[in-house]
């Protein structure tokens, strides 16, 4: 049986179109994949993402962060302040990516963790494999929702909603900062390239508050949306373009792996003992007619296969095909041409650096 969030019965009644994702009953669209995806481009969407998974540690005196360290790939430190965060990967002792989470210090000895869905059960039973070793506890928050405002207007219009004591200061945030006030949570992240804040409140007032957030201009948003607008922002998704037969040196992850010649992390003697990988993932701009789709095969003039898209569709603001894709370095570095194996046949592609889009905006040349 399918898990369902908080907000599973407003999607219903909204008329979205339910889908299983990771195994959960999830919206795909509320009416226009295509609307909602130009919304936040344009002006203020909202998701449910109320199937993240919350992780909170605490524990002795120095133990959690001494325990993140070990567990994450960035070093926790970087977070050097309350309320600060970082993006990382958690990886296995053959430097595969397990996951990819933010982690946020609250204060004094305690952090949070937001993890993927999908990969719950197995994030756990690592964090907690890797946290016998350290005076810690780990706390799953199940009964926490979370909401996501993405657009240029995102922030003004739910800041209308907030509860008071928690307005200004989340209009104060800095990218990759949060601000609380009891269970409530506030972080300007995101996962759509555009403005915005990741919000954690309180399972049951989540309906309510969803419903404030249409009421003050925000449109809900589905998975479809969601889907093209991070493939736009270049951000990977796990399953598709890294998993645990990845390290992140093959993920366009490097820079989540943080003084990885000195620091003891899990993961780091594969990866100061591997050589430069021989494959890396960049972006794909289709110059002809057609549609990228993932496990398409990347091909070189010769039609030897250099690689293959990990994450491939339409992009409704570059009115063009994009991907992302894991291809030979030789193939990445080299001013061949490269093609795209579609139904037999071989279309030319661009190799571009992602993202393609931020703040509504190409970055790039389309010509």
């Amino acid at each position: 049986m399918l898990k369902q969030t908080v907000l599973h019965s407003a999607h219903i009644a909204a008329g979205g179109k339910m889908v299983d994702f990771g195994g959960w009953s999830m919206p795909l669209h509320y009416g226009s994949q295509l609307e909602e995806h130009h919304i936040v481009r344009r002006d203020a969407g909202l998701f449910d993402v109320s199937h993240m998974t919350i992780v909170d540690v605490t524990g002795d005196a120095g133990q959690p962060r001494a325990f993140l360290q070990r567990l994450l790939s960035n070093d926790i430190d970087k977070a050097g302040s309350p309320g600060q965060a970082i993006y990382t990967c958690m990886l296995n002792a053959d430097g595969g990516v397990i996951d990819d989470l933010i982690a946020y210090w609250l204060g004094g000895d305690q952090f949070r963790l937001i993890v993927n869905a999908a990969t719950r059960d197995t994030d756990l039973a690592w964090m907690n494999t890797v946290a016998a070793d350290f005076a810690v506890s780990l706390e799953e928050r199940p009964t926490l929702a979370m909401i996501a405002v993405q657009g240029p207007e995102a922030r003004a219009k739910a800041a209308t909603v907030l509860p008071a004591g928690l307005r200004d200061s989340a209009l104060a945030l800095k990218p990759f900062h949060a601000a609380s006030d009891g269970d409530w949570f506030v972080a300007r992240t995101g996962y759509t390239g555009e403005d915005g804040w990741e919000i954690v409140l309180p399972g049951d007032a989540a309906p309510a508050f969803w419903e404030q957030l249409i009421a003050a201009g925000l449109a809900p948003c589905g998975l479809g949306a969601r889907d093209t607008l991070r493939l736009e922002a270049g951000l990977n998704l796990y399953g598709s373009d890294m998993d645990e037969t990845t390290s992140p040196d093959a993920s366009n992850l490097s820079w989540t792996v943080a003084d990885r010649a000195t620091r003891e992390f899990i993961g780091a003697a594969v990866l100061r003992d591997s050589a430069v990988s021989d494959y890396l993932l960049t972006g794909l701009l289709l110059e002809a007619k057609g549609v990228l789709r993932d496990h398409q095969t990347v091909v070189d003039e010769s039609g030897h296969a250099v690689g293959e898209i990990t994450s491939g569709g339409f992009s409704p603001t570059l009115q063009r095909s994009i991907a992302l894709a894991r291809i030979t370095r030789a193939a990445a570095e080299s001013d061949a041409p490269v093609f795209v194996d579609v139904r037999k046949r071989q279309l030319p592609v661009r190799i571009v650096k992602p993202p393609f889009v931020r703040r509504g905006k190409p970055l790039i040349d389309l010509d």
